[in-house]
C-alpha cells in the first residue's frame, strides 16, 4: 500500500483555544494536534461535499416517533418502500434508525419524507462518507 505523503502547514489560534484542543487530544486519544485538525477537516469535508445533491453519501436517518400514534409504522415502512434503494438497513423499537446510501439529494429527500411523518417526535439525518474520497 503506498503511503500518502503529509504537507506542513502553520496554523495560529488563540491561546484559549488551542488549550481546549490539547484537552479534547487528550481525551479523545489522538497522538498529535496535527491527527485531530485532520480529522476535524476531513469530518467538515464530508459535510460540505453531502451539499452536492449528485455526490453519494452514506449516514443515517434516526426517528423518534410516537408509536401510539395510528398508522405511523405502516406509513414509516410505506415511504421506505418508496425509496428502498436508498435504504441499508433498519432497526425500530419506538424509534427508528435507518442505515442509508446513494446520492446526496436522495437521501436528503427520504430523510425529509421520513422526518414530516405525523407522530415523529424528531428526526436527524446524519451523513458520513462512503470513503472513496479519503485515503488514511
Amino acid at each position: 500500500m503506498k503511503k500518502a505523503s503529509l504537507s506542513r502547514f502553520s496554523l495560529s489560534m488563540p491561546a484559549a483555544l488551542l488549550d481546549q484542543l490539547d484537552a479534547m487530544c487528550k481525551t479523545k486519544g489522538y497522538q498529535s494536534r496535527s491527527q485531530a485538525v485532520a480529522d476535524m477537516a476531513r469530518g467538515q469535508l464530508v459535510e460540505h461535499r453531502a451539499l452536492s445533491a449528485a455526490r453519494e453519501i452514506a449516514g443515517n436517518v434516526t426517528l423518534v416517533y410516537d408509536h401510539h400514534k395510528r398508522n405511523i409504522q405502516s406509513l414509516l415502512t410505506r415511504i421506505q418502500h418508496d425509496r428502498g434503494k436508498a435504504i441499508i438497513a433498519t432497526m425500530h423499537n419506538c424509534m427508528e434508525v435507518i442505515a442509508v446510501r446513494g446520492r446526496a439529494g436522495e437521501v436528503r429527500e427520504l430523510a425529509d419524507r421520513l422526518i414530516a411523518v405525523k407522530g415523529v417526535k424528531h428526526g436527524k439525518l446524519t451523513v458520513t462518507t462512503t470513503g472513496t474520497e479519503f485515503h488514511r
